[in-house]
């Protein structure tokens, strides 16, 4: 056997939180490697969570990850010829990697003045079941469910 799987490299929980999964957080949201400048934004989207929710921001962004993580994809599969969109069941640690990387994606897309703000208001959507990645999210859902018929080329 020549390919061996990648090891698990394990993330420090970041410094102010004391948590991991904010640590891979800010990871996720750094641009040019510069780390310091992410963890500043992310820690003053926080605070901005604070003040507007009165509630602790930690638990305002699990609650958000919670409500973008998805239960459900579609994956393309093909059988002979043709390509079908198989739903499949996604597994843990990809579904905090996609709700991660969908609150990015459309915090960076929203109109507002700094980047700490964007974020702010797109965790405290979705920690409240609403904004673009929740709705990204159902739209996965919903073509899981469109493509159940395929759901016998699971591999």
């Amino acid at each position: 056997m020549r390919k061996r799987r990648a090891e698990k490299r394990f993330v420090k929980p970041d410094p102010k939180y004391n948590d991991v999964l904010v640590s891979k957080f800010i990871n996720y949201m750094m641009l040019d490697g510069k780390k310091s400048v992410t963890r500043n934004m992310v820690y003053d989207s926080f605070e901005i969570i604070e003040q507007r929710t009165k509630k602790p921001a930690l638990e305002v962004f699990q609650k958000a990850i919670q409500n973008v993580s998805p239960m459900v994809e579609v994956r393309s599969r093909r059988v002979g010829g043709a390509t079908y969109q198989v739903p499949m069941e996604v597994r843990p640690q990809r579904r905090t990697s996609l709700a991660m990387r969908w609150i990015k994606n459309y915090s960076r897309d929203r109109k507002d003045k700094s980047m700490a703000l964007k974020l702010a208001a797109e965790l405290i959507a979705a920690s409240q079941g609403e904004g673009s990645s929740v709705k990204k999210k159902e739209d996965t859902h919903r073509m899981a469910e469109a493509n159940k018929a395929f759901a016998h080329f699971k591999w």
